[in-house]
């Protein structure tokens, strides 16, 4: 599946392929993922539950969603973030959302 992953140390958003929460896990570094809606077609930002917890080096916040420490992936999802599928979103409209912090 088509996602986008957001570096913040590098101030970058990159399109990745994912089969799966596993695959997120393993992007992200850590195994405590919750994500936030932030598109009306079902788009979902996921990212550590734990992140400022653990100090993690760079931040971003898209739109007026909580900030978020450390990476984040942006993927297509139903059910509240249950199946993920393709993201709806594309570089550029998350460009023009997303402030680094």
């Amino acid at each position: 599946m088509r996602a986008l992953l957001i570096d913040p140390d590098a101030q970058s958003i990159e399109t990745i392929d994912i089969s799966g929460m596993e695959d997120i896990a393993k992007l992200i570094g850590f195994d405590t993922i919750i994500s936030d809606e932030i598109g009306p077609e079902g788009d979902r930002l996921f990212f550590d539950e734990e992140c400022f917890l653990r100090g993690t080096p760079g931040r971003f916040q898209i739109d007026k969603v909580i900030p978020v420490s450390g990476k984040g992936i942006i993927a297509g999802s139903a059910d509240d973030g249950q199946t993920i599928k393709d993201i709806v979103s594309d570089i550029d409209s998350i460009e023009g959302r997303i402030k680094y912090l």
